[in-house]
């Protein structure tokens, strides 16, 4: 359940679990995540005798979007094995995801919101951009996930 308060949370204290029991570890830490999103799409309709001329729009499906999560490269393979599990057509690759957002007082880290990224699912892993000139750029890997449904719990 979500924690009310007058001043909004800080975006750059959160956990990801990404069903892998590695929520808290380094080979779970994320510089981003992104794309937490949820759609409703609309059909229009009017009947053909409505004393109005103009259409209503009646909810019709709904849809989350995709999720990125970004982090430097560590040496941790758990993020391409998961990815190679979704390409081997493992229905097991599809996963519960959750994204905790925490409160920024270091005596009490508790969560204040919770996503939940119900059927999470690689889709698209990228390596990090090398380049040979130099700089103090680190080198970030990024997963896509596909998500049936986003929960804020």
């Amino acid at each position: 359940m979500a924690t009310e308060r007058d001043i909004p949370y800080g975006v750059f204290n959160y956990l990801v679990n990404l069903g892998d029991s590695s929520e808290g570890e380094v080979k779970g830490g994320f510089s981003e995540v992104s794309g937490l999103n949820a759609e409703v799409t609309v059909a229009e309709y009017r009947a053909g005798n409505a004393a109005v001329n103009y259409v209503t729009k009646v909810p019709a499906i709904h849809k989350a979007g995709d999720v990125t999560l970004k982090r430097g490269v560590i040496g941790a393979d758990n993020l391409y094995t998961w990815l190679d599990q979704a390409r081997a057509g493992d229905l097991k690759a599809k996963r519960t995801v959750v994204i905790k957002l925490r409160n920024e007082d270091p005596s009490s880290q508790s969560p204040v919101v919770s996503w939940k990224l119900i059927k999470a699912m690689p889709i698209k892993w990228t390596g990090p951009t090398l380049t040979a000139k130099g700089g103090s750029d680190v080198a970030i890997e990024e997963l896509v996930l596909s998500v049936d449904h986003i929960e804020q719990i």
